[in-house]
């Protein structure tokens, strides 16, 4: 239970719990171990009670993404912070399932390349170019970003209502849950449509969900891959060869 209010402020109870509980020196009789207890006087072994109280409540303060101290919270409030924690979860996670294989692709053009740095919609419209960009992805450990656009584009194709159904129910298992490894970061007003539109599964259930994820591959990891060693190094390669042919 959260131990502190809206406001910020402690219960009551809180207020005033500075009794010294911890062992009786030696060298105090009953008389002063009455006044220890009396004005909430700290012992030589256990330190200020004042300062052993903020401790623990800080230890039980949860860990809150804005100014709110309830554990409600599930705004995408950081995404360096969220990819640290999906990278350290990941790690431990021995059970995590395979990642599926790439898109099947003809191997891209110089200038198909090149076209990629000009837009993050020619990238995305570009089978090669969402595999290389997905291997990017998968260097930050946000390749379920991809994953899951990926799902939702072919939950789009989809007509039989069992299979809807049934993709449905996987992508929210696979990347809305909680508890899932591969959880994208969804804000609460997103999260809040899809808790109402699961209910009635359809091809564009997650469609307001595939648009933020897009959004957030385009402002936060495209600029990225546009100057890291993957993209770069594939730029070098493609003039390379084309000078030598």
């Amino acid at each position: 239970m959260c131990l502190r209010t809206r406001g910020g402020c402690r219960p009551p109870d809180f207020l005033h719990a500075n009794i010294y509980t911890g062992p009786i020196p030696a060298e105090r009789g009953e008389g002063e171990l009455a006044m220890v207890v009396g004005r909430g006087e700290a012992s030589p072994l256990s330190g200020p009670p004042e300062r052993g109280l903020i401790a623990t409540q800080n230890s039980q303060r949860p860990s809150a993404c804005c100014f709110c101290w309830c554990c409600c919270c599930s705004c995408s409030w950081n995404e360096d912070e969220r990819r640290r924690r999906r990278r350290k979860r990941k790690s431990q996670d021995t059970k995590m399932e395979t990642i599926p294989n790439c898109e099947a692709c003809t191997k891209p053009s110089s200038e198909e390349m090149r076209l990629w740095s000009q837009s993050f919609d020619k990238l995305m419209r570009n089978p090669a170019g969402r595999n290389v960009f997905r291997e990017f992805l998968r260097t930050e450990y946000s390749e379920e970003n991809m994953l899951f656009w990926l799902a939702c584009e072919d939950l789009k194709q989809e007509m039989n209502k069992s299979c809807v159904e049934e993709k449905v129910r996987s992508i929210y298992e696979d990347y809305i849950s909680i508890l899932s490894p591969k959880e994208v970061s969804l804000d609460a007003r997103v999260r809040e449509v899809i808790n109402k539109k699961i209910h009635d599964p359809a091809p564009h259930t997650f469609e307001d969900a595939q648009l933020q994820i897009y959004t957030l591959m385009h402002r936060d990891s495209y600029p990225r891959f546009l100057s890291s060693n993957i993209y770069r190094s594939l730029i070098h390669d493609s003039s390379r060869t084309s000078s030598e042919s």
